[in-house]
């Protein structure tokens, strides 16, 4: 087997409408559909996959060892990179404005990546990120 890509990912949602308020409206992901229900669209390759433990994951979002027993447990992180530390701070300035709740405003993580993160309803982790090896 040689995997060249991931071809796709999609979160689950119980709450369509809510979920597309984060996605095209506050995120401005360009999907489209077909049919009004299932939303989808093209936005260039990724460039890292990782098995993260939920004990890294609720570090870096908590600074605890644990998830907080009042937030649902993650099943997956996603991660939208933009082309700078400061447009990481606007894009959580944009999404707080408009609504959602962030686990962490920007900042900089010790390998050099600037990233805010919020949880959806579905329970995923999206961060807003710049690394700035991924980029020129």
């Amino acid at each position: 087997m040689d995997i060249q890509f991931i071809a796709s990912f999609a979160v689950i949602t119980p709450e369509p409408v809510a979920s597309r308020g984060l996605y095209l409206d506050a995120l401005g992901l360009p999907l489209e559909s077909a049919d009004g229900s299932y939303f989808h669209g093209e936005i260039e390759g990724s460039k890292h996959f990782g098995v993260w433990p939920l004990r890294e994951a609720a570090q870096a979002c908590f600074g605890t060892e644990t998830w907080p027993q009042d937030r649902p447990v993650p099943q997956a992180s996603v991660e939208f990179e933009v082309d700078s530390a400061e447009a990481v701070d606007a894009a959580a300035q944009e999404l707080a404005a408009a609504g959602h709740e962030l686990l962490h405003g920007a900042r900089e993580e010790p390998w050099g990546q600037t990233v805010a993160r919020l949880q959806t309803l579905e329970g995923i982790i999206v961060g807003i990120s710049f690394v700035p090896s991924m980029h020129g």
